[in-house]
């Protein structure tokens, strides 16, 4: 065997599996699951001593490379590396790049570059050529190439009957289209969520309609044509409630948020830090305890970062920044401290949000932990304690919401394929 991992807490609900034991690996599998299994010569023994959990590799379906065109911000190889640290073995990239993923040779370009990465990059493609809104991607061509999902992220498909007949092909091909839930015309030139802090800083403030009008016009559209829809980082409860009775409708929808919406609100923006600047914004205590339930109570599907690179020169103008912020590197801490060690969310709970649900959604191959599976794991020390330095992050970009803060959990070592991608 090449590694054998000792005396770790394995959980994957997927198998029943939530057991202190041992994980042997061999040939990139797993090959044996169980207590008291001795290494081999030159085994690499990892061991948990009843303290790390292991679990499948996290997966996020929602991240920004900036790669080809924007890597002063990041690349596939620096993000992949931050990924790895978060305890990601698989991402997924959206494509508004530059020039935006549209065709099979950027498709190519991508996979070609990941292949040096150690883990899973995947990218999306986009909608609509060049992300202009106006004609839409030879999706048959994009699924040959490897895609499975399409994405405008960054700005919705403005024209909804061009976004109805996108839905209608995207069933015809298989694929899933994830919405950026955003109406330009309401934000128009917003900068943070509209309220009492915009008020306050004297700034112009983004409805939270522009969110909830977009999101239920998708959920509208992809019922007239039985497709299925994906929402991109909720963080109003209007728009939880939308989805909410949309599943209890039967609607085809899933959706995501990022840790920033659950943990804080626009409070953060008081001291004029672009750092807590993103799209959709922090918003108040009624729309984060409004994310909190509904990731609990399975509304909302996965956990995703939404892992946005801006330089520092970028993120100094608080006014004139774009908005955006990296998390790969945070995302399980922040978990861990926000949700699971205050009672709120399950170990088996967890697992499903950031590592089960993601792939299933995009319809890749699940990841267990099982004998005669790939060997993707995720093994971390629930109880770590740690300070978010940015300047230790591993992504090129340091604009981090988390930065200063005391985390509890962190990612230790990275498995994929059966290697060792990374370890603290």
């Amino acid at each position: 065997m090449e590694i054998l991992i000792k005396n770790v807490r394995a959980c994957d609900p997927q198998c029943g599996l939530d057991s202190i034991t041992d994980i042997a690996v061999d040939g990139g599998v797993i090959t044996a699951i169980s207590a008291d299994i001795e290494p081999e010569e030159k085994t690499r023994v990892i061991d948990g001593k009843g303290r790390l959990c292991a679990v499948p590799g996290l997966f996020d379906m929602h991240v920004h490379f900036r790669d080809p065109g924007l890597t002063y911000k990041e690349d596939i190889i620096t993000g992949a590396n931050a990924a790895k640290a978060g305890g990601f073995t698989g991402v997924a990239c959206m494509p508004n790049t530059k020039p935006p993923i549209d065709s099979p040779e950027l498709v190519e370009y991508v996979f070609d570059k990941a292949k040096k990465t150690g883990i899973d990059v995947i990218p999306y493609a986009t909608v609509t050529k060049g992300m202009k809104g106006e004609e839409l991607c030879d999706y048959e061509a994009l699924k040959k190439a490897g895609i499975t999902a399409i994405s405008d992220d960054g700005r919705p498909v403005e024209n909804a009957e061009l976004m109805r007949r996108a839905l209608e092909l995207s069933n015809v091909n298989g694929l899933i289209i994830t919405s950026h839930c955003e109406d330009l015309k309401i934000i128009n030139g917003g900068i943070i969520n509209k309220g009492e802090v915009s008020e306050k800083l004297g700034v112009k403030g983004m409805d939270r309609a522009s969110e909830d009008s977009i999101t239920a016009r998708e959920i509208t559209l992809a019922m007239s044509c039985d497709a299925r829809i994906h929402i991109c980082h909720v963080s109003t409860w209007g728009s939880v409630n939308i989805i909410r009775a949309a599943k209890r409708d039967g609607v085809k929808v899933t959706c995501e948020t990022a840790p920033h919406y659950f943990t804080y609100t626009d409070e953060k923006l008081l001291s004029r830090d672009a750092d807590y600047r993103m799209s959709p914004p922090l918003r108040t205590e009624r729309d984060r305890q409004a994310v909190e339930e509904a990731l609990l109570d399975g509304t909302i599907d996965c956990i995703i970062t939404d892992h946005a690179p801006h330089s520092a020169e970028e993120k100094a103008d608080f006014e004139k920044a774009p908005n955006g912020v990296v998390g790969l590197e945070t995302s399980l801490a922040v978990t861990l401290t926000q949700l699971y060690h205050t009672g709120k969310l399950s170990l088996d709970k967890l697992v499903e949000v950031m590592s089960v649900n993601p792939r299933k959604i995009l319809g890749l191959e699940p990841i267990k932990i099982a004998v005669g599976e790939r060997c993707d794991l995720c093994i971390f020390d629930p109880d770590y304690e740690w300070e978010v330095i940015p300047e230790e992050l591993n992504s090129k970009s340091k604009n981090t919401v988390f930065k200063g803060e005391h985390l509890r959990g962190r990612n230790m070592y990275t498995i994929c394929r059966g290697k060792v991608v990374y370890s603290l």
